[in-house]
């Protein structure tokens, strides 16, 4: 292999996500999908037939056959991500381990000095912060003084392991911390579990040591999908929708400093102003989300990042510190959940 050709990499794991990552290393020209691996051998034997590599149903036998592999995805269930990527990161392989980094603060915090002491490359994948949206409001460098997040979706039966927390809130949790930019100070939430021993709707309030507040809400159990972020600074307000990959964003900027200035001050005269257009006041535009057709995809930008990381040894934009602080995030908000105080029915009134 050249340094400007294609880098072998494998996926570990190829359920529902694992099985993209698969179907989008194969469709990649700088990736070259040699396996995949799988405990059940019939999957791992149909993924593999689909995408033309080899099939393996242990780490073992992987690495046996390919010992200097350059890059890996690990995308088995969060319960087994430290025992996946261990003997991988151990021998400086780089991972891309699926989100969340792994089930526990401990965990992630191990397999994050793990990479650091064996010099390897881990990446975590929080999809959503390749989301061109998402990357838009991120290049707007606001300082985000309150933020809300809804993301609701059908129940699909998959990862009742764990809670929604976990589950769901963990991506808006990523993407509200790289926009807070700050410690967590406080958190309070609350959640109910409605099919297993796991909260399936759960609303956060974190307050940030700068100030910044976060609402969060998610839920498994709505009757349509809707995943949309709005944001709050002193200089605009922007909304996203996930989903749709668009945005709006309502900026002050220095042509309408003197209108809104003029505004106040008829305020403040006690002028009636009901019949103003406010639109005409402030200045409303699309999110410029004007990416290469390569980058549009969050998931080949994702593993397209990736690889780069792998090519020139540079940190990841998703690292493993930002995989934990997501981690220990999640675990706080659960951890608020167990220790809220449920009364339950109020007395009717006398």
């Amino acid at each position: 292999m050249s340094n400007n050709g294609p880098l072998d990499v494998a996926v570990i794991g190829v359920g529902r996500m694992g099985r993209h990552h698969a179907r989008t290393y194969a469709a990649m020209p700088q990736a070259n999908l040699v396996a995949v691996v799988d405990a059940d051998g019939e999957r791992a034997a149909t993924v593999a037939d689909e995408y033309g590599c080899r099939a393996f149903t242990t780490t073992d036998q992987l690495l046996r056959e390919y010992p200097n592999l350059p890059g890996v995805t690990v995308a088995v269930p969060t319960q087994y991500h430290q025992s996946a990527a261990e003997p991988l990161l151990q021998r400086g392989i780089a991972c891309l381990i699926e989100k969340p980094l792994a089930p526990t603060m401990q965990q992630a915090r191990h397999l994050a000095e793990l990479a650091a002491t064996c010099g390897a490359v881990l990446q975590v994948g929080h999809t959503e912060r390749f989301n061109p949206a998402v990357r838009a409001v991120a290049a707007m460098d606001l300082t985000a003084r309150y933020i809300e997040v809804d993301r609701v979706s059908p129940m699909t039966f998959r990862s009742l392991d764990v809670g929604v927390v976990m589950d769901m809130m963990i991506h808006d949790l990523d993407i509200v911390l790289m926009l807070a930019r700050s410690p967590i100070k406080k958190v309070d939430a609350t959640g109910v579990a409605v099919l297993g021993e796991h909260e399936d709707i759960a609303n956060a309030r974190i307050v940030f040591e700068s100030g910044c507040v976060a609402a969060i809400t998610a839920s498994r159990l709505a009757f349509k999908t809707q995943r949309k972020l709005r944001l709050f600074s002193e200089d605009a307000y922007v909304s996203l929708d996930y989903q749709a990959r668009n945005g709006t964003a309502i900026r002050r900027t220095p042509g309408n400093v003197d209108a809104l200035n003029n505004l106040r001050s008829e305020l403040a005269a006690g002028r009636d102003l009901s019949d103003l257009d406010w639109s005409r006041i402030v200045s409303i535009e699309n999110l410029t989300m004007d990416l290469p057709p390569a980058e549009q995809d969050p998931l080949t930008a994702e593993l397209g990042s990736f690889l780069d990381a792998v090519r020139t040894g540079a940190a990841p934009l998703v690292d493993a510190e930002a995989g934990y602080f997501a981690v220990a995030a999640a675990e706080r908000v659960v951890e608020a959940i167990r220790d809220h105080e449920w009364k339950g029915l109020a007395k009717k009134f006398e």
